[in-house]
């Protein structure tokens, strides 16, 4: 990872609802962590050896508890990100309540490192109900559609 990469993650992470986040690529792993101070914003913590010429492979792992009264079967974020319902502002959103989709239908998009990521619906099912409103930040694991498997 570039200087600039770091510094774009560091931002991403201080937007984000979550506390801790590690990320590991071949030789390189960087860890942030946010401290609360009485007076001050949380600032992150970065430790990273040297950084390899190119990453192979990003794991992005946080902790997330699902909401006390979240559904039994739901599709669940699969990254860190801002989660949008439809493809561009004003558009039609991708799903609606009572709709039902097939498995590789794309339900939404998740932002992350200013990468748009469409996220399918990993089996048959039926939406039944929407858990995260659009423009929210998501974490991984959370979350997204509240669905019965067809």
């Amino acid at each position: 990872m570039k200087k600039e990469d770091i510094k774009e993650l560091i931002e991403f992470f201080n937007e984000m609802d979550m506390n801790r986040i590690k990320i590991k690529s071949g030789d390189f792993e960087v860890e942030l962590e946010k401290f609360a101070d009485c007076c001050e914003l949380p600032k992150p913590v970065v430790q990273a050896p040297a950084p390899t010429p190119t990453p192979v492979n990003v794991v992005v792992s946080s902790e997330v508890k699902a909401p006390a009264n979240s559904p039994k079967d739901s599709i669940k974020s699969p990254m860190v990100g801002t989660f949008y319902a439809a493809p561009s502002p004003g558009a039609a959103p991708f799903v609606k309540a009572g709709q039902r989709v097939r498995k590789g239908d794309v339900v939404g998009i998740i932002e992350a490192m200013k990468i748009m990521n469409e996220i399918e619906a990993e089996f048959d099912c039926q939406i039944t109900e929407l858990l995260v409103s659009d423009g929210q930040p998501v974490e991984f694991g959370l979350p997204l559609f509240g669905v019965e498997k067809i």
